[in-house]
């Protein structure tokens, strides 16, 4: 395995949005003294698709169209990125607006989830009004080998370089993808755990970075609406740095998802696929 460090892919095109860190100041609760420090920022992203407003998601403000792509694929609005047509960003301060127009089919899907979502950071299935646009049926993984032990070795610290605001003020998620060579590609960060994730497929497809083969990374928790993301991506295989839910093994198992848990001082666990033991 080649273990030099690969360079990240070209960034996305800037956004016109406040930078995603601020200093603020602040006075310790036990003494006089005051300091400051910084802090990252959300804003309040209103998307709109064919001039009909779906929802509204805090989010921080980087890489703002990785995220309107990934997410509405990663909602099941879009079926692929050619299902865009335009893409408009407005707006300033804590206040942005995203304007998405849509082909006839997707937004004839759109009107047929009658789903409002009144976005926040720490939920990814808001506003959802029934249990079938909850639990959807979604496309069963052909299937793909489990990545080599050797590209998880190290793998907490080597994500660090994918982390620059996480590195700078902390309280953000990170997704970062892996290609089939065992090289880290690309990264994205946000408040919002399903956000960070929708920016990486969102800057996956934009950049026209081949999936097959790779891997997605989270540093968050695996709940369901990850697993989720990454079906509609067709990303074959998931590693998150925290413990999955049991629903999210059971729909991974259900998909043909390789899941991984990769503890902080533990051997990386495979929860899917089910491994027979060997006699």
């Amino acid at each position: 395995m080649n273990t030099k460090r690969p360079a990240c892919a070209a960034p996305a095109l800037e956004t016109p949005a406040p930078a995603a860190s601020q200093t603020y100041s602040y006075s310790n609760l036990e003494y006089s003294e005051s300091a400051s420090t910084a802090l990252a920022e959300e804003v309040a992203l209103a998307i709109a698709f064919n001039g009909i407003s779906q929802a509204v998601m805090l989010v921080t403000p980087t890489d703002l169209e990785d995220f309107i792509v990934g997410f509405s694929l990663g909602s099941g609005i879009i079926q692929d990125a050619t299902d865009i047509y335009d893409l408009q960003l407005s707006g300033s301060g804590s206040a942005q607006y995203a304007q998405v127009t849509i082909a006839n089919r997707a937004f004839w899907n759109l009107k047929q989830q009658r789903r409002q979502l009144a976005g926040t950071s720490g939920c990814g299935l808001c506003g959802v009004e029934a249990v079938e646009q909850a639990l959807p049926d979604l496309q069963v993984l052909p299937g793909a080998p489990l990545p080599p032990v050797e590209w998880l070795d190290g793998l907490r610290e080597r994500i660090g370089a994918f982390q620059p605001l996480g590195q700078h003020c902390g309280a953000v998620h990170a997704a970062v993808f892996m290609n089939d060579k065992g090289e880290l590609l690309l990264g994205r960060e946000d408040i919002g755990r399903h956000n960070a994730l929708d920016k990486l497929i969102g800057g996956l497809i934009r950049q026209k970075i081949p999936t097959a083969g790779g891997l997605a990374i989270v540093t968050s928790r695996c709940s369901l609406e990850l697993i989720q993301k990454v079906l509609r991506a067709g990303i074959q295989t998931l590693v998150s740095l925290s413990s999955p839910t049991g629903l999210a093994v059971q729909w991974a198992r259900r998909h043909n998802l390789n899941l991984i848990h990769l503890p902080q001082k533990n051997a990386p666990r495979v929860y899917s696929p089910t491994l027979e033991k060997q006699a």
